[in-house]
């Protein structure tokens, strides 16, 4: 992260100084930069004269008194909050008046860093994201004693930068690391429950949710030391929130010192010769004598449009009020709901129900993974699948549990992007690009949530609470103000306003 750092800054015009506690560290460092900016002039990315440039603006120094004449030192180095005070310490001894403090850390409270400090106000948190050079997104981090004016500074150097900077308030884990939680949680949940296997899970978060990896293939990217380092220190800093509880499987795979790509093996078998082992779809299934598309929401209308352009024969029917999108060869089709297909046949009395995920885009989405009700005859199961694979739909049929994987993905990552906002911990739009632009979300989970309707996400929360008994699905205060809001009146602020429809 500091040779990133270093890059962007020196390609930006700044004479940039490197310092590092290991003999050597920074003048290799600085060789790195010098191949990397080297490999970009020889596919032609980068003008020969800026390549040389940006490396004439970076010298390594040996000792910290040669960072006295610096407007702004940024610390890059282990996350660990005692070295992180000691160094700051030392560098208030040798820093002028005027230098500005920044520490790259991607969780530890910018408050407790600066505490240590006899000038707490000019330290600020400048989270970039990895590769520095490439990734758009610095978090700007207030902690309690940041001064203004400070932060401000700091959020116009990151747009000097070429970076799109967001303000945040110090908080476990900021905006990305903790609205993200859900996203690696909620798959270990599954896992750990059953619900299908690591590499299915994946092609459906990527394929049917469009992210832009799934969550296991991105936890084996990143370390799954380090994704479940980030876990505990929100969870605990949190006081120990379900929310954010670490999951045990994510444990046993660090303790077996199975980290993911860096170590040959975490999730996925990444040695060589190691097997490859796909999804489970479904086989093929015939094509229903009988199908009926149900209602005039966007999965029906997809599912008509996919169907047509197949030349397969359905028939409309309005006669249904109870949210189902389809019906084929017995079997009722609803989107899911949070409850389980069991649990909402016997509620619902439909001994034959089937539910199906939330997809990002229904009319393109390649798969989509379902559940069948246990009182569900074998011929309106397999009809339901025929019917999807006729659209033109891979089907994924998971073990049967509270909700299924985008749509309670998607309802977890909403509750805490509302939750950010009722803290006031960032704007709400400043949350959406965060999430978009340092996580690569395919959208933010506010824009999302409004897509397809605030009652629906508040409706999955509180089914995935009921069915689990746990305080890890409460619903945000925000949510349930808007929702209420809405219901009793119409409401003319731009955002966030509770949206009654449903994704049928």
């Amino acid at each position: 992260m500091g040779i990133g750092i270093a890059q962007v800054a020196a390609r930006s015009g700044h004479e940039v100084k490197l310092y590092d506690s290991r003999p050597d560290a920074a003048a290799n460092a600085i060789a790195a930069i010098r191949r990397q900016l080297g490999a970009l002039v020889n596919k032609g990315k980068m003008d020969p004269a800026a390549a040389s440039a940006t490396c004439s603006r970076l010298s390594a120094v040996a000792r910290l008194d040669e960072l006295s004449e610096a407007g702004l030192i940024i610390e890059a180095i282990v996350e660990d909050i005692e070295t992180k005070r000691a160094l700051f310490i030392e560098l208030e001894k040798h820093a002028n008046a005027e230098c500005l403090f920044a520490s790259n850390t991607s969780s530890i409270s910018v408050t407790a860093i600066a505490a240590c400090l006899q000038r707490p106000e000019r330290l600020v948190g400048m989270h970039f994201f990895n590769p520095a050079p490439v990734m758009p997104l610095v978090e700007i981090v207030s902690g309690l004693a940041t001064d203004r004016q400070a932060a401000e500074a700091l959020h116009a150097t990151a747009r000097a930068w070429g970076k799109t900077p967001v303000s945040v308030q110090s908080t476990p884990g900021f905006i990305v690391n903790r609205i993200a939680r859900p996203y690696y949680l909620e798959a270990l949940r599954l896992l750990h429950e059953r619900v299908a296997d690591s590499v299915t899970l994946d092609t459906i978060m990527r394929e049917a949710g469009g992210f832009r990896m799934g969550p296991f293939e991105l936890m084996d990217l990143i370390g799954l030391d380090i994704n479940l380092a980030v876990t505990t220190s929100v969870w605990q800093a949190c006081h120990c929130d379900p929310r954010y509880m670490p999951s045990p499987i994510q444990q046993e795979l660090v303790a077996a010192g199975w980290l993911g790509r860096k170590s040959g093996r975490g999730f996925y078998d990444y040695r060589q010769d190691a097997p490859r082992t796909p999804p489970r779809t479904e086989p093929p299934h015939d094509i229903p004598t009988d199908i009926a598309l149900c209602g005039n929401g966007p999965v029906a209308a997809a599912l008509g449009a996919r169907l047509d352009a197949r030349g397969i024969a359905y028939r409309a029917n309005r006669d249904h009020e109870d949210g189902r999108v389809a019906m084929a060869g017995g079997a009722v089709i609803h989107v899911t709901d949070g409850r389980s297909a069991t649990r909402r046949a016997t509620e619902t009395g439909m001994p034959d129900t089937v539910v199906i995920d939330l997809a990002l885009d229904y009319t393109a989405t390649p798969c989509l993974a379902i559940a069948v009700a246990e009182s569900c005859i074998g011929e309106a199961g397999a009809a339901a699948v025929g019917l999807l694979q006729a659209a033109g739909i891979q089907v994924f049929r998971l073990k049967d549990a509270p909700g299924l994987p985008v749509m309670r993905t998607l309802a977890m990552l909403a509750n805490e992007a509302y939750d950010a906002v009722n803290q006031g911990i960032a704007a709400p739009e400043g949350i959406d690009i965060a999430m978009r632009l340092g996580a690569n979300y395919p959208r933010g989970p506010l824009e999302w949530a409004m897509t397809i309707g605030l009652a629906t996400i508040r409706t999955v929360l509180r089914n995935l609470g009921d069915g689990y008994g746990e305080d890890r699905y409460r619903v945000s205060p925000l949510i349930e103000q808007h929702y209420f809001a809405a219901r009793g009146q119409p409401r003319h602020a731009n955002w966030p306003a509770a949206d009654t429809q449903s994704p049928r």
